[in-house]
């Protein structure tokens, strides 16, 4: 078991809120690739073949081959600060606490943690129970819920759980695909990039891709996906010509999710579209499958095949609209646990009782 911090009598019960994303190597070398590949491609949500075989590829070929590969696509998109998606994950969790803290006193703590890399789940709730949160609502930055995401990131958690000995209340947000506000943010991004630049022929909203199998094992990712792609397209009033829904990051060669990103810019390339434009709804922060998968490979893959102007959309990043949609996602699952805590005055009068009846200072 975990040490518990020291009891403080007459203590407030500290609320926690806890911002989770799927993670981002140190560095972008094969050094720092290859223990962030190993950790993701050895949970057994993420690939889903016998153990047996599946060790003998990732460690035989993929841990030999792929470190290198991945960390001159990371070089690409770095940043002085970081990894783009630890740098956007870290100015949300800021946002999110100030944003928050406009309309709930006490303030909750709000941290973030990645289920692969660093900083750890483990790492972060245990500094979130120093800190006295009794509380904690684990708020996973996925709109779509998938196995490979979402569910890792809640084992993750629940498997620090069984570390600790005084286990503080859990609460999850499984997914918010079809949240008003979440559609709305999206749909005015778009919008105000439209303004900037005009409309496309036809906007291509890509979705992070899953095996084909985990959709007929009962995974709701694809039909999430499909219905926020419908929703966006109503609320910028498209109809079924002006947009295409379909899949990226395809690994192996199982089938996945279709249609695949790559075959339809280049299908849309061979028509010779005079402009098309690429959103990704399925993620909140740009990172390397939006900024080199999309905008650099996908840009490539439409103009070589005979495509004319290729615009890429940031994802939601920091928009104001945006935070204040993950304020009341947080506050609408938040709802019995607030206004639960002490003040000070009233913290300090507990505590005198306890120590009048015996209890240590």
């Amino acid at each position: 078991m975990s040490p518990e911090p020291i009891y403080q009598h007459g203590s407030s019960s500290g609320i926690g809120i806890l911002l989770v994303n799927l993670g981002t190597p140190d560095a972008p070398t094969p050094r720092a690739l290859r223990p962030y590949l190993k950790e993701f491609l050895s949970n057994s949500r993420v690939i889903e073949i016998p153990r047996w075989i599946w060790w003998l590829v990732l460690n035989g070929v993929i841990l030999n081959t792929r470190p290198k590969k991945s960390a001159e696509k990371y070089a690409l998109i770095w940043t002085p600060e970081g990894s783009p998606l630890k740098v956007h994950t870290e100015r949300q969790t800021r946002l999110l606490q100030g944003f928050i803290g406009e309309r709930v006193k006490p303030v909750p703590m709000v941290e973030y943690a990645m289920s692969i890399g660093n900083p750890s789940i483990s790492e972060v709730l245990s500094r979130m129970k120093q800190h006295g949160c009794e509380r904690i609502l684990v708020l996973p930055l996925y709109p779509q819920y998938a196995a490979s995401s979402t569910a890792v990131a809640f084992d993750a958690v629940f498997s620090q759980l069984k570390k600790m000995r005084n286990v503080p209340a859990i609460r999850t947000v499984k997914h918010y695909h079809d949240h008003p506000g979440y559609i709305n943010a999206l749909a005015q991004n778009v919008r105000d990039y439209w303004i900037k630049t005009g409309k496309p022929d036809k906007l291509v909203m890509s979705f992070h891709g899953v095996p084909r199998f985990t959709l007929d094992k009962g995974d709701p990712y694809h039909c999430e996906c499909q219905k926020t792609g419908r929703l966006l397209a109503e609320a910028l009033n498209l109809d079924t010509s002006q947009f295409q829904v379909c899949f990226q990051s395809r690994f192996g060669k199982t089938e996945w999710l279709k249609p695949y990103t790559t075959e339809i810019l280049e299908q849309l390339g061979k028509q010779n579209s005079r402009r098309i434009d690429v959103v990704c709804p399925g993620f909140v922060s740009d990172c390397l499958e939006t900024l080199e998968e999309i905008a650099m490979e996908g840009r490539t893959t439409f103009v070589q095949a005979g495509g004319q102007k290729f615009h890429y959309i940031p994802c939601l990043n920091e928009r104001d609209d945006w935070i204040h949609v993950l304020v009341d996602i947080a506050l609408a699952n938040l709802q019995g646990w607030l206004g639960l805590e002490k003040s000070e005055e009233e913290a300090e009068q507990s505590r005198q009782r306890a120590v009048k009846m015996g209890a240590k200072k």
